[in-house]
């Protein structure tokens, strides 16, 4: 009997054994092994604060997406993202964007003193990985065709087996799933070896149809 597959769609929510816990954001693979490694999930309520969980804690039930931890041990888990703080001019004698410093309060100033820095936030992914978002543009041999929506992958080995995506305009887009194997590129999107033409061949698809 074959394993049914699981379907991460990223905005998904996210229960563990004891609750909800967030929502699936990105996903995290390694695309020389194309297998997922982690997800990154963000507590309801709780923007950038979204920890980043090993697909090995991951499954898919009929309630949806389950991770085998309590919330306890959720919160515990490393976090997904980090916030530091850009300078907004050169007066620490290097360029904009090449050195990164917390702002500091001046004794008695009652305010910020120094240089004013702005919050930039970034992903932690393991070295070699990449994510995957919601909305991140594929891009067909001639050019954009439409939107990731989620990865389907193999539980047994957690290998992605095709990418979800949203093809076509508002009024008159459909899902559809791009095998593994016709991906050529997840840098700055995701390239794919198939035309425009090939992909607006594809037969529309539902989860059912990919999970079983």
């Amino acid at each position: 009997m074959t394993t049914p597959a699981t379907s991460f769609q990223i905005g998904a929510e996210v229960v563990c054994s004891d609750g909800v816990c967030g929502d699936l954001i990105r996903v995290v693979f390694d695309p020389v092994k194309r297998q997922v490694t982690h997800l990154s999930v963000e507590p309801k309520g709780r923007a950038g604060l979204a920890k980043l969980v090993p697909v090995t804690l991951a499954g898919e039930d009929a309630a949806g997406l389950q991770l085998s931890c309590t919330r306890a041990e959720f919160d515990r888990l490393p976090e997904a993202e980090e916030t530091q703080f850009l300078p907004g001019d050169e007066q620490s004698g290097y360029p904009a964007g090449q050195v990164l410093m917390w702002p500091y309060y001046g004794l008695g100033m009652g305010g910020v003193g120094g240089v004013v820095a702005a919050p930039i936030t970034y992903d932690k992914v393991p070295l070699g990985e990449t994510t995957v978002r919601k909305g991140e543009q594929v891009q067909a041999t001639d050019g954009a065709i439409g939107s990731v929506r989620g990865l389907v992958i193999d539980p047994a080995d957690h290998k992605v087996t095709h990418v979800l995506l949203d093809e076509g305009h508002l009024w008159g887009h459909k899902r559809v799933s791009i095998p593994i194997s016709k991906v050529v590129s997840a840098q700055d999107g995701i390239h794919v070896s198939l035309s425009k033409a090939d992909i607006q061949a594809l037969p529309e698809v539902s989860l059912a149809d990919l999970t079983g």
